[in-house]
């Protein structure tokens, strides 16, 4: 019977191995860490950068419906979205819902 799911068995030890005991290790690492230490601002600020990176990527070279849609209201939604998030008071959600609502009202529109 083990050598019907012995693939399956593999996959599940590789997958913990690979991914579960780095999350556990950062866990019970990152208790230890001093939150306004030098190390934790440089890993945030690493976190972010990435996480920026990805989002200017999105806009620039988009795929799918987005493709279609000109660089300026990507841009300009984008723009305006962040303006609200910070206006806002940084609520992530009004942040997100406002330049989705500007993407989906320009593309209803201006018919891209």
């Amino acid at each position: 019977m083990i050598a019907e799911y012995w693939t399956f068995i593999v996959i599940a030890v590789a997958g913990f191995v690979a991914t579960d005991i780095w999350r556990w290790l950062g866990v019970f690492t990152g208790n230890r860490l001093n939150e306004d230490s030098e190390a934790l601002y440089w890993v945030r600020a690493v976190a972010t950068s990435l996480v920026m990176a990805v989002t200017a990527k999105l806009i620039v070279f988009p795929n799918g419906t987005l493709a279609g849609t000109p660089l300026w209201l990507r841009v300009g939604a984008a723009g305006i979205g962040f303006a609200v998030f910070v206006a806002t008071g940084r609520k992530v959600g009004v942040g997100v819902a406002v330049p989705m609502a500007l993407l989906v009202a320009g593309i209803w529109w201006g018919g891209f």
